[in-house]
């Protein structure tokens, strides 16, 4: 099966916006192991995944950083589990797939 996205954001943010939002990912990775995007949305994180960080010079001027992390969903379950829409309507912080 190919892969679906999901969710995608990209906007221009300053450097300290940036540290803020990595840290707010940090924090709900170490509370309870969820990442919430969008108006509501949110996917359940393993307790072990695949991390990889790339930087790479695209041209003379710019520069990139990717961060990627990817884990295996249980066969017990649907993998439709682990993404959840909340039903509550509250406003969740929006992430940005690249930093």
């Amino acid at each position: 099966m190919a892969g679906m996205d999901i969710y995608e954001d990209a906007r221009t943010v300053s450097r300290s916006d940036l540290a803020a939002w990595l840290r707010q990912l940090a924090s709900q990775l170490e509370s309870d192991g969820r990442i919430f995007y969008g108006a509501a949305g949110s996917v359940s994180v393993a307790d072990t995944v695949r991390c990889e960080l790339e930087i790479e010079q695209e041209s003379e001027t710019e520069l990139s950083v990717e961060i990627e992390f990817s884990w295996t969903v249980p066969t017990s379950g649907p993998a439709a589990d682990e993404v959840e829409e909340s039903s509550s309507g509250e406003q969740q912080d929006e992430a940005t797939p690249e930093a």
